[in-house]
Formats: structure tokens, sequence, C-alpha cells
């Protein structure tokens, strides 16, 4: 491995010259990795155990009945899990190898200009779920802040903003904050999620078992359109699958790394789904810090929920909501690290979260999911083919950061294929996800060989000779 990322590794002379480039788009060194398999794995419990991930439970509760029976949405989980886990372990190769972010890797297939559009369908949606997350947490902190004043305050904005503004500090320090935010909060939310769980079979298992467990559910497509709405939950995240790996410690196979996704997500993202359900189920509502508080109806074990909660929804923006569009503001604007992170707190300010999610209904938060995953499955379609099917995992990483090298421009082929896997996901969108990766992959394999005969890019690829 240690020779595979020597071989791979920019040398100091081939980019120093670009004095605009930032440091965190450069690819890291073994020296420079500080994640190890421990920390990794905690990362992606407290990425899991959210309030979005709860929330998209909920939204299998409509008119007060599950979409869903029991048996039917752990089979839609499990499926959806194992597919997640397999793409992540795929597509965090190149990054954990070579060390480059996501939005230089998206250069090899779309080019030095193309990659602007296709960063930006990355980002814009992380800044929304910042945004939404940020606004849970923010609910959580009213709710404590109105039993510690007895009611006197009252007000989500307020406490919106100061999410927010923590969020913003602790995201200046990169990754060395991240670490150690989601071994807190991952050990801290999963003891107050058990407890809950406790609560919800103790006080309300009857109405549970009615409502959720005995429900007639479907196996058509309600059943898939879920397994498609969780995997446009993590299509963003394992998009950018390599902007977390890089940051891990070399040496680490290529099974283990799967098992280190795998595991978190199976335990995190299966069992706040369950609760998620589960409070809709009982209370009707599918705001989750509001269904706790009826749930536990206790002022101090209240204060204490929501605490975790505003923990949790810090956590899972440090991991998934932050970094990315942070990388894509440094690469196109060319501003620092630093700056990028303030100007990515102050757009989730603008997201305007509560439009997703109503007492009512989480059908809004569903939908927003799977109409960008009609965009990111075509994307990492595209980069997988790319770099296993084209290139045979071979990649000459200087060329990557030479604004006048191979991938100069952009390639036609990369951002066609992205329409029109798009545009195929789009004819059912309840299934965007899934036709999306596949009119893509298959797409881009044929324009790739059949047209645009004198593209730069088909250089290092398996239609090198026909250039």
């Amino acid at each position: 491995m240690s020779t595979y990322l020597e071989s791979h590794a920019l040398e100091e002379a081939e980019f120093h010259h670009a004095a605009d480039l930032d440091e965190s788009l450069k690819p890291r060194s073994k020296e420079d990795r500080t994640v190890g398999p421990i920390s990794y794995t905690f990362m992606w419990i407290g990425d899991g155990v959210n309030l979005g991930n709860m929330t998209l439970g909920a939204s299998l509760v409509v008119a007060g009945t599950a979409t869903l029976n029991i048996i039917q949405t752990f089979a839609a989980a499990a499926i959806a899990i194992a597919i997640i886990s397999v793409i992540f372990a795929l597509n965090d190769r190149i990054g954990y190898r070579t060390g480059i972010p996501y939005v230089v890797q998206l250069r090899m297939s779309f080019g030095m200009k193309g990659s602007i559009i296709s960063s930006l369908l990355r980002g814009i949606p992380a800044i929304i779920w910042y945004g939404f997350q940020s606004w849970i947490g923010g609910t959580a902190l009213n709710e404590i802040v109105k039993v510690i004043t007895g009611g006197a305050f009252d007000n989500t904005v307020i406490c919106f903003v100061a999410i927010q503004l923590v969020q913003i500090v602790l995201s200046l320090y990169g990754f060395h904050a991240i670490k150690w935010v989601e071994m807190l909060a991952s050990i801290v939310i999963m003891l107050a999620l058990v407890y809950v769980f406790g609560i919800l079979l103790t006080s309300h298992s009857e109405v549970i078992a009615e409502k959720w467990v005995h429900a007639e559910g479907s196996w058509g497509l309600p059943f898939f359109a879920f397994i498609m709405m969780f995997l446009g939950n993590y299509a963003a995240i394992f998009l950018s699958a390599g902007d977390y790996s890089r940051e891990l410690k070399s040496g680490i196979s290529d099974a283990k790394r799967g098992f280190l996704y795998f595991s978190p997500i199976l335990l995190a993202y299966g069992f706040v789904l369950t609760i998620g359900v589960m409070l809709a189920s009982a209370t009707g509502i599918s705001n989750p810090v509001k269904a706790f508080a009826i749930v536990v109806d206790n002022p101090y074990i209240t204060v204490g929920v929501s605490a975790f909660i505003v923990i949790g929804a810090i956590a899972v923006n440090m991991v998934a909501n932050i970094i990315p569009p942070t990388y894509v503001i440094t690469l196109l604007t060319k501003l620092k690290y630093k700056v990028a992170v303030i100007i990515t707190g102050v757009l989730a300010f603008c997201s305007f979260p509560w439009v997703l999610v109503q007492d009512s209904s989480a059908k809004g938060l569903g939908l927003f999911i799977l109409i960008y995953s009609a965009f990111l499955g075509p994307i990492v379609s595209i980069l997988l083919v790319e770099y296993y099917i084209l290139r045979k995992q071979k990649m000459k990483v200087a060329d990557l950061y030479r604004e006048d090298g191979p991938f100069a421009g952009y390639n036609p082929c990369a951002l066609l294929a992205m329409l029109i896997g798009a545009g195929a996901a789009f004819i059912k969108v309840e299934l965007a996800w899934i036709i999306g990766v596949v009119v893509a992959g298959i797409a881009y394999l044929i324009l790739m060989k059949f047209a645009f005969k004198d593209s730069r890019f088909k250089k290092g690829t398996i239609f090198e000779n026909e250039f």
C-alpha cells in the first residue's frame, strides 16, 4: 500500500506552481492522515444517529398508518445498506490510495471545467441538509430553553442561528474536530436512543403494532421507492467517499474498509430508522423532536433527550454536510479553507429547512432526496465506470492538477451521460437513483467508445487506441 501511495503522490514541484490551490485540495500524504479505524467507525455511527435519518423512517407513516410493515421496512433497509456499503468501498478507493478529494476526482471524468457542474450538484444538497439538520437541532435546543425558562422563551429561529454559529466555529478545525465530536456524539446519542426505544416498547407497543408492525404495507412500488429514498439519502455521502477515506490511516485493506462502512451504518441507521417509524406511529407527528416531547412526558428527560438531538445534528453536519461543500467553494472561488467553511455556514442559513418537514408529514424531505439523487446516481456511476472499467484503476494524479493537462476543459461524454441518466430518472422519480445509475453508466460507456473521436479524455482509457 505504501508503494502504491508513494507512486501516486504528487511531487512538490508538480503542484507548487499553483499558488492559488489551497492546501486542503492537495493530496493527503501518509503522514497527514490522522483518523484510525476506530475513530472512522465512530464517525459513521455519529453520522447515522441523526434526526434526518429518523425523519426518513417517520416518512413511512402517512395518514396515521405505515406504508410498509416491519418486515418490509427491515428488508428494504437491509438491501439498501448492503448496496451503500459496496458503493462506499468502491468509490472511496481512489481517495484512499491517492489522497485526492472528491472535487479533484471529478476532473478524471468531467474535466476541470466540467467538474464545476458536477461538484455543485454535490455541494448544494449538502448545504440544504446542513440547514435542515441545524433546524432540527434548533428545534431541540428551543425545547431545552423552554423548559429551563418555564416557557418564557420560545424562539426556534434564534436557537437555529446559535447552533449554526457553533458549527461554523467547530468546522474551522476540520477533521481534527470531527473525530472527537463524532466519538462523543455516537456514544451519548445511542445511549439516549436505547432509553427512548424502551419507553416506546413499554408505553406505546399496542399502537405501534397496529400502525406499523401489523400494517398491510406493500412489496410493490412503495417498497422499492423506500429503498431508493434510502440510497438517495446516502447518495451524496458515498459520492464524495474520497473526502473521508483520504483522512484514514494507510494500510487498511479494501475489505476491511468495506466493513468499516457496513457495520456502523447497519447499527446506527437501522436503529434510528426504527425509532423514527415507532415515534410517528405512536404520535402521528413526523417531526421527531416534537414527537419526543409527547412520548417523553417529563421536562427533565425532555431536556436530556433534546440535548442529545442537538449533539446529533452537529455530529452529522460535521461529517456529511460541511466538508464537501467547503471543498467545492474552495475550488471554485480559490478562497482558503476557513473562509469557505464560514461561507458554507452562511449559505445554510438560506436553505429554508422548515419547509421540508411539517408536523403532519415528512414527504417534503423524501421528495427532496429523490430529486437530487436523480443527478447524484448518474455521477457516481460515471466515476465508477471511469475508474474501474475505462482506466483499470490506473491514474496519474499529477495530471488532475495540471491546468493545461489531459483533463483541461470538459468531457462532453460525461456531461451528456449525466443528463441522460438524470432525464431517465425523472421518468419514474420513485426509482430515480437506480434508474440514473444504470442508464448513465451504460450511456457513458457507449459515448466514450463511439462519440467524440478526438476527445483527449480517451487517453489512458481502454479506448485510447481509438483516440
